[in-house]
């Protein structure tokens, strides 16, 4: 086999990152090898086990992975705390991996890093929107994505090789195995609503019921980098990447209550983080499971609550312009609506909801 591209993807075990690899892995012309501190299960893809956080480590497991031609970053470092996440420990890893391999990759071509709308200040409060690429920075010492990019900008210059970014958002996925999975946690909410016999309410906020949203599907995403990594224009450039379309929840939530046969509620703003993770609805998906005989993980490992308040709360729109994506020549699209119900035929395919 005639392989012309040999493709290390750092946070092979992330929703992006295994996507990704999963997507390249099919193409005949890739060659794929996984990073992540920890070994994934055996796939479509060598892997290697590494700590990004390591230059010893790095050094010691890629430095002989000469045939790399593109690097692509979608690892971070999961300090499992409400605290800013660490910029320099981020800026490090990405730093780490690129010092171990760069030096004897002679054909290295490209390096792609995943960011996302938090780029613009999204986590912040109200921004302008649609945001674009060439939009400035916004003053938020938080943000680790600033300081990546800055290191892929300064270590560019003279080199053979380019670099882009992907700014996605909500990334949504049809599997099963990310906790932080919007589609799985509007679903397993909805199904425990139904067994307590309440109708189906808006858990968040009334401004971000009316608020307009977008949302990217990993497949999508994972295609989009692809096109990008090997598409000479793309050079240095980078892409907002969502499905091309907006929604209102207003909208997506009787559609939702019509799936779940249940009637459609009010909003009622909580705490999803706390209203969901008491031992009342850990018993009434145990009786789910039990009652449907689903295949799934324990109650506190299905889905990560707080990621709903994430989402939920926000009262400002949240949008990102794909037109520069589009005048460089990807087009791809999806309806987000249509994505939700076929994630959730798919969670229904595979038991895991009623």
């Amino acid at each position: 086999m005639n392989v012309k591209f040999h493709a290390l993807v750092a946070g092979a075990t992330g929703v992006v990152g295994l996507r990704l690899a999963e997507t390249l892995a099919q193409d005949a012309d890739w060659d794929v090898t996984g990073l992540s501190r920890r070994a994934p299960a055996k796939g479509a893809f060598k892997t290697i086990a590494v700590d990004l956080t390591d230059a010893a480590d790095c050094r010691q497991k890629l430095g002989a992975l000469t045939g790399t031609t593109h690097i692509f970053y979608a690892a971070r470092y999961d300090h499992k705390t409400t605290a800013p996440e660490p910029i320099d420990l981020n800026t490090n890893m990405l730093r780490n991996l690129v010092d171990a391999v760069e030096p004897g990759a002679a054909n290295l071509q490209h390096i792609h890093m995943v960011q996302g709308s938090k780029y613009y200040g999204s986590t912040l409060g109200p921004y302008k929107t649609p945001a674009l690429e060439s939009d400035p920075r916004v003053p938020d010492n938080s943000n680790f994505y600033y300081a990546q990019e800055d290191f892929l900008i300064a270590r560019q210059p003279g080199k053979r090789w380019s670099w882009s970014a992907s700014r996605p958002h909500a990334i949504c996925d049809f599997s099963t195995g990310f906790a932080r999975a919007l589609g799985m946690l509007i679903a397993v909410y909805a199904s425990i609503c139904r067994e307590l016999g309440e109708p189906l309410a808006f858990p968040g906020t009334e401004g971000n019921y009316h608020a307009l949203y977008q949302c990217t599907e990993a497949g999508l995403l994972a295609r989009a980098i692809r096109w990008m990594s090997i598409e000479p224009r793309c050079a240095n450039q980078q892409f907002n990447i969502t499905n091309g379309d907006y929604i209102r929840w207003k909208n997506l939530w009787p559609v939702f209550a019509d799936y779940f046969g249940m009637k459609l509620g009010e909003v009622n703003t909580q705490r999803l983080g706390l209203t969901m993770t008491t031992p009342e609805m850990a018993a009434a998906w145990e009786r789910i499971v039990k009652k449907y005989s689903l295949k799934t993980n324990t109650y506190d490992k299905l889905v990560v609550w707080p990621y709903g308040d994430f989402v939920f709360g926000p009262t400002f729109d949240i949008m990102s312009s794909t037109i520069k994506a589009r005048q460089f020549g990807f087009h791809e699209s999806m309806d987000t609506e249509r994505m939700f119900i076929e994630l959730f035929d798919y969670y229904r395919r595979e038991k895991v909801i009623p």
